[in-house]
């Protein structure tokens, strides 16, 4: 079975995690398959729209750890990583973020959030030493 977890810089203001959840949570949806349950009803028969059927704990880390996280995550073959980082913050539109990226060196990427999908025991190893978001 597979696991999610998100990881968010430990410095973000609440505005700023919130907005790199969502973000983190609409690429990974784009790139999992029945990442959405059925739609179910209510006791009057309405019906309200499917949810991830996984629990997703969100974590916090330094902007360190969440560098080593994505560089680690992202050398497990059977892993979905996908990073947010300050050049995507900070670019009014997708492609400035494009234009942008292609100039910044890899150990100029400062990452704000990290999500990570994969096998239980792989995700947990990679994460087990992170916070709980409170």
């Amino acid at each position: 079975m597979n696991k999610i977890v998100v990881v968010l810089r430990d410095d973000l203001p609440p505005a700023h995690a919130a907005n790199a959840a969502v973000v983190l949570g609409l690429a990974l949806g784009g790139r999992l398959t029945d990442s959405v349950a059925a739609a179910s009803p209510d006791a009057s028969g309405a019906l309200h729209a499917g949810l991830n059927p996984i629990p997703v704990p969100t974590l916090v880390a330094s902007a360190e750890q969440l560098r080593d996280l994505h560089h680690e995550a992202s050398a497990v073959e059977d892993a979905v990583v996908v990073g947010f980082n300050e050049v995507a913050r900070r670019s009014r539109t997708y492609p400035d973020y494009v234009d942008a990226l292609a100039t910044t060196e890899p150990a100029d990427i400062d990452y704000v959030g990290v999500i990570v999908v994969g096998p239980r025991s792989t995700v947990t190893k990679l994460t087990k030493r992170l916070a709980l978001l409170s």
